[in-house]
């Protein structure tokens, strides 16, 4: 009893000296290295488990690294590297404030790389390395998506450009470009698209990428959550019909989406040409954390987290699939992923730019000429009369104007409204709750017959009614249609005096956008350009009448530019 009494107290010892020799032998961790890694929510959960895995082999091998990975906004942590530079980026502006900027930033497309070093070269390392791949796709119900001839047959941007130019059914959607990865693939490719589409003629690329980039506009969604709630939930023919036919997003995001088995699945159709891809560069921000971060990169060039990527519908860098990856139905080969192709900075910042012009909320004036030379009938557009290819390319040019939009219809000749050249028919007003009453008003303009044209009168009167009514945040602008020069038997003000008046009146805190559109050859041209030249904006011709909804498309892309008094 007595030896087995000293074998326990033996064995006792033996286990408490080595706990002890394991405790003690074990590394410390009450001085472990601290590294904080910032990424998109999409990559963060396989970021975030190796992350872990990571730190505790470290941990064992008497390396103690304590890891944060929290999720931040692409756009978020762009804003606030860009104003350590003091600079902001187009569209994105400036940081919140509660943005961090973190030690190892994982973006989730260079293209964000390719903007920050255009306005801060110095501030982005040139070493960033791709941790994983998604293409951006064509997303579109499957039911829609089969009578584009899918998945046997692939799509391409023409194609697409095509069907919204003659579709009216095709609803086209676009997360926030200036914001969003995807967005910003899609915007840039389907411009290149509607570019080409002008076959070589630059008013004509001019016109049909504007008419792309206000259908996009009009489906624009700040946040991807947004626009995907914008898809049909069901495959009833009115629902299908009713919601959001297409959208640029990234191959992850159609998986998920349809890993909760909605009532319509969307398709991904891998559309050519491919948008640059997202890549999800990580660069290494802080130097002093350069030698850790560059061991736990190498990390993320492993199976193991190939495999914590394909379970969330993620590629890995070179474009293969880890375990769990449900490959999309027509997907291409892994070895197609290759290297994003990115377009110059300076052309992203470009485009950004005047997708910044035409989608920001504006408060337009359309002034309506209807003199009784509107009656003259057109040849080339089956007769109809002037007044009627006007009045037809308004109301085109109207559904191009999402709800955000404040507009005000106008028509003037002589004697109008009294002893006023001019009759105001709806009130500058939001398109939201007086949509129907400016087509009303269209429908209802006839020409004056016999009428004159009070141009010069009418012009002064709807630029100080604009300006009386001011918005800052909108691009306040005059949208003026006439088919001839000044002419008023009563007088009225003189081409100089106009000019001298608009010039008087004009301020520069409160700058008005002129957009002068002659239809016909009878458009005194020259005393037009000296009006917008004088005080901001810009004069179009259209010779041929039934060309004036090509005028008016590029007269609308006119709005980014500057609308100074000179």
């Amino acid at each position: 009893m007595k030896l087995g009494t000293a074998a326990v107290a033996v064995l006792v010892i033996l286990a408490g000296s080595w706990y002890a020799f394991r405790k003690y032998s074990q590394p410390s961790c009450g001085n472990a290295a601290k590294l904080s890694i910032g990424a998109p929510a999409d990559i963060a959960p396989a970021l975030r488990a190796q992350a872990s895995d990571w730190s505790a082999q470290a941990k064992t091998n008497g390396n103690c690294v304590d890891i944060e990975v929290f999720e931040e906004d692409p756009a978020d942590v762009s804003a606030a590297l860009a104003g350590k530079a003091g600079k902001a980026l187009t569209g994105v502006g400036q940081a919140n404030g509660k943005t961090r900027i973190p030690d190892v930033w994982v973006a989730d497309s260079s293209l964000w790389l390719q903007r920050l070093r255009a306005v801060n070269a110095q501030g982005i390392p040139q070493d960033a390395k791709s941790i994983a791949h998604s293409p951006v796709v064509l997303a579109m119900p499957e039911p829609i998506a089969t009578t584009f001839g899918w998945p046997q047959k692939k799509i391409t941007y023409p194609e697409l450009i095509g069907k919204v130019a003659t579709d009216q059914k095709v609803k086209v959607g676009i997360v926030e470009p200036s914001r969003d990865s995807t967005g910003l693939g899609g915007l840039l490719t389907l411009a290149a698209a509607a570019q080409a589409a002008g076959g070589g003629n630059a008013t004509q690329a001019t016109q049909v990428a504007t008419a792309a980039l206000r259908s996009l506009a009009a489906g624009r969604s700040s946040v991807r959550a947004d626009l995907i709630q914008k898809f049909p939930r069901s495959s009833d023919p009115a629902a299908l019909s009713s919601g959001l036919t297409v959208a640029p997003l990234s191959e992850q995001a159609v998986i998920q989406y349809n890993g909760q088995q909605p009532p319509v699945r969307l398709a991904a159709m891998y559309a050519e040409p491919a948008p640059p891809a997202l890549d999800y560069p990580a660069v290494v921000l802080s130097s002093d954390k350069a030698s850790i971060a560059g061991e736990l990169l190498k990390a993320f060039d492993t199976q193991d987290f190939h495999d914590k990527l394909g379970a969330i519908g993620l590629r890995a860098a070179d474009g293969s699939a880890g375990k769990g990856f449900q490959t999309p139905s027509n997907a291409p080969d892994p070895a197609a992923a290759g290297a994003n192709a990115l377009p110059d900075a300076a052309a992203i910042e470009g485009l950004l730019s005047k997708w910044q012009a035409i989608t920001l909320p504006a408060r337009m004036l359309a002034v309506i000429d209807v003199s009784g030379s509107m009656l003259e009938p057109v040849p080339t557009a089956g007769n109809a009369t002037r007044m009627q290819v006007t009045l037809e390319a308004a109301r085109k040019g109207m559904s191009l104007f999402d709800d955000s939009w404040a507009l005000g219809v106008w028509v003037f000749s002589t004697l109008m409204d009294g002893n006023k050249d001019y009759k105001q028919l709806v009130p500058i007003g939001p398109l939201v709750s007086q949509r129907t009453q400016c087509l009303q008003a269209l429908g209802s303009i006839t020409p004056k017959r016999n009428g004159d044209t009070a141009l010069y009168d009418t012009i002064l009167a709807a630029y100080k009614t604009v300006q009386d009514g001011y918005e800052s945040g909108r691009i306040n602008s005059i949208i003026v249609m006439t088919d001839g020069e000044n002419d008023d038997p009563a007088g009225g003000l003189s081409l100089e005096q106009l000019i001298g008046e608009l010039q008087k009146t004009a301020d520069p805190a409160k700058p008005i956008q002129v957009i002068l559109i002659g239809i016909g050859n009878k458009v005194n041209e020259g005393a037009m350009k000296q009006i917008t030249d004088a005080i901001g904006g810009g004069t179009f011709v259209a010779p041929d009448p039934a060309k004036i909804g090509d005028i008016f498309l590029q007269a609308i892309s006119l709005r980014g530019q500057a609308a100074q008094p000179k």
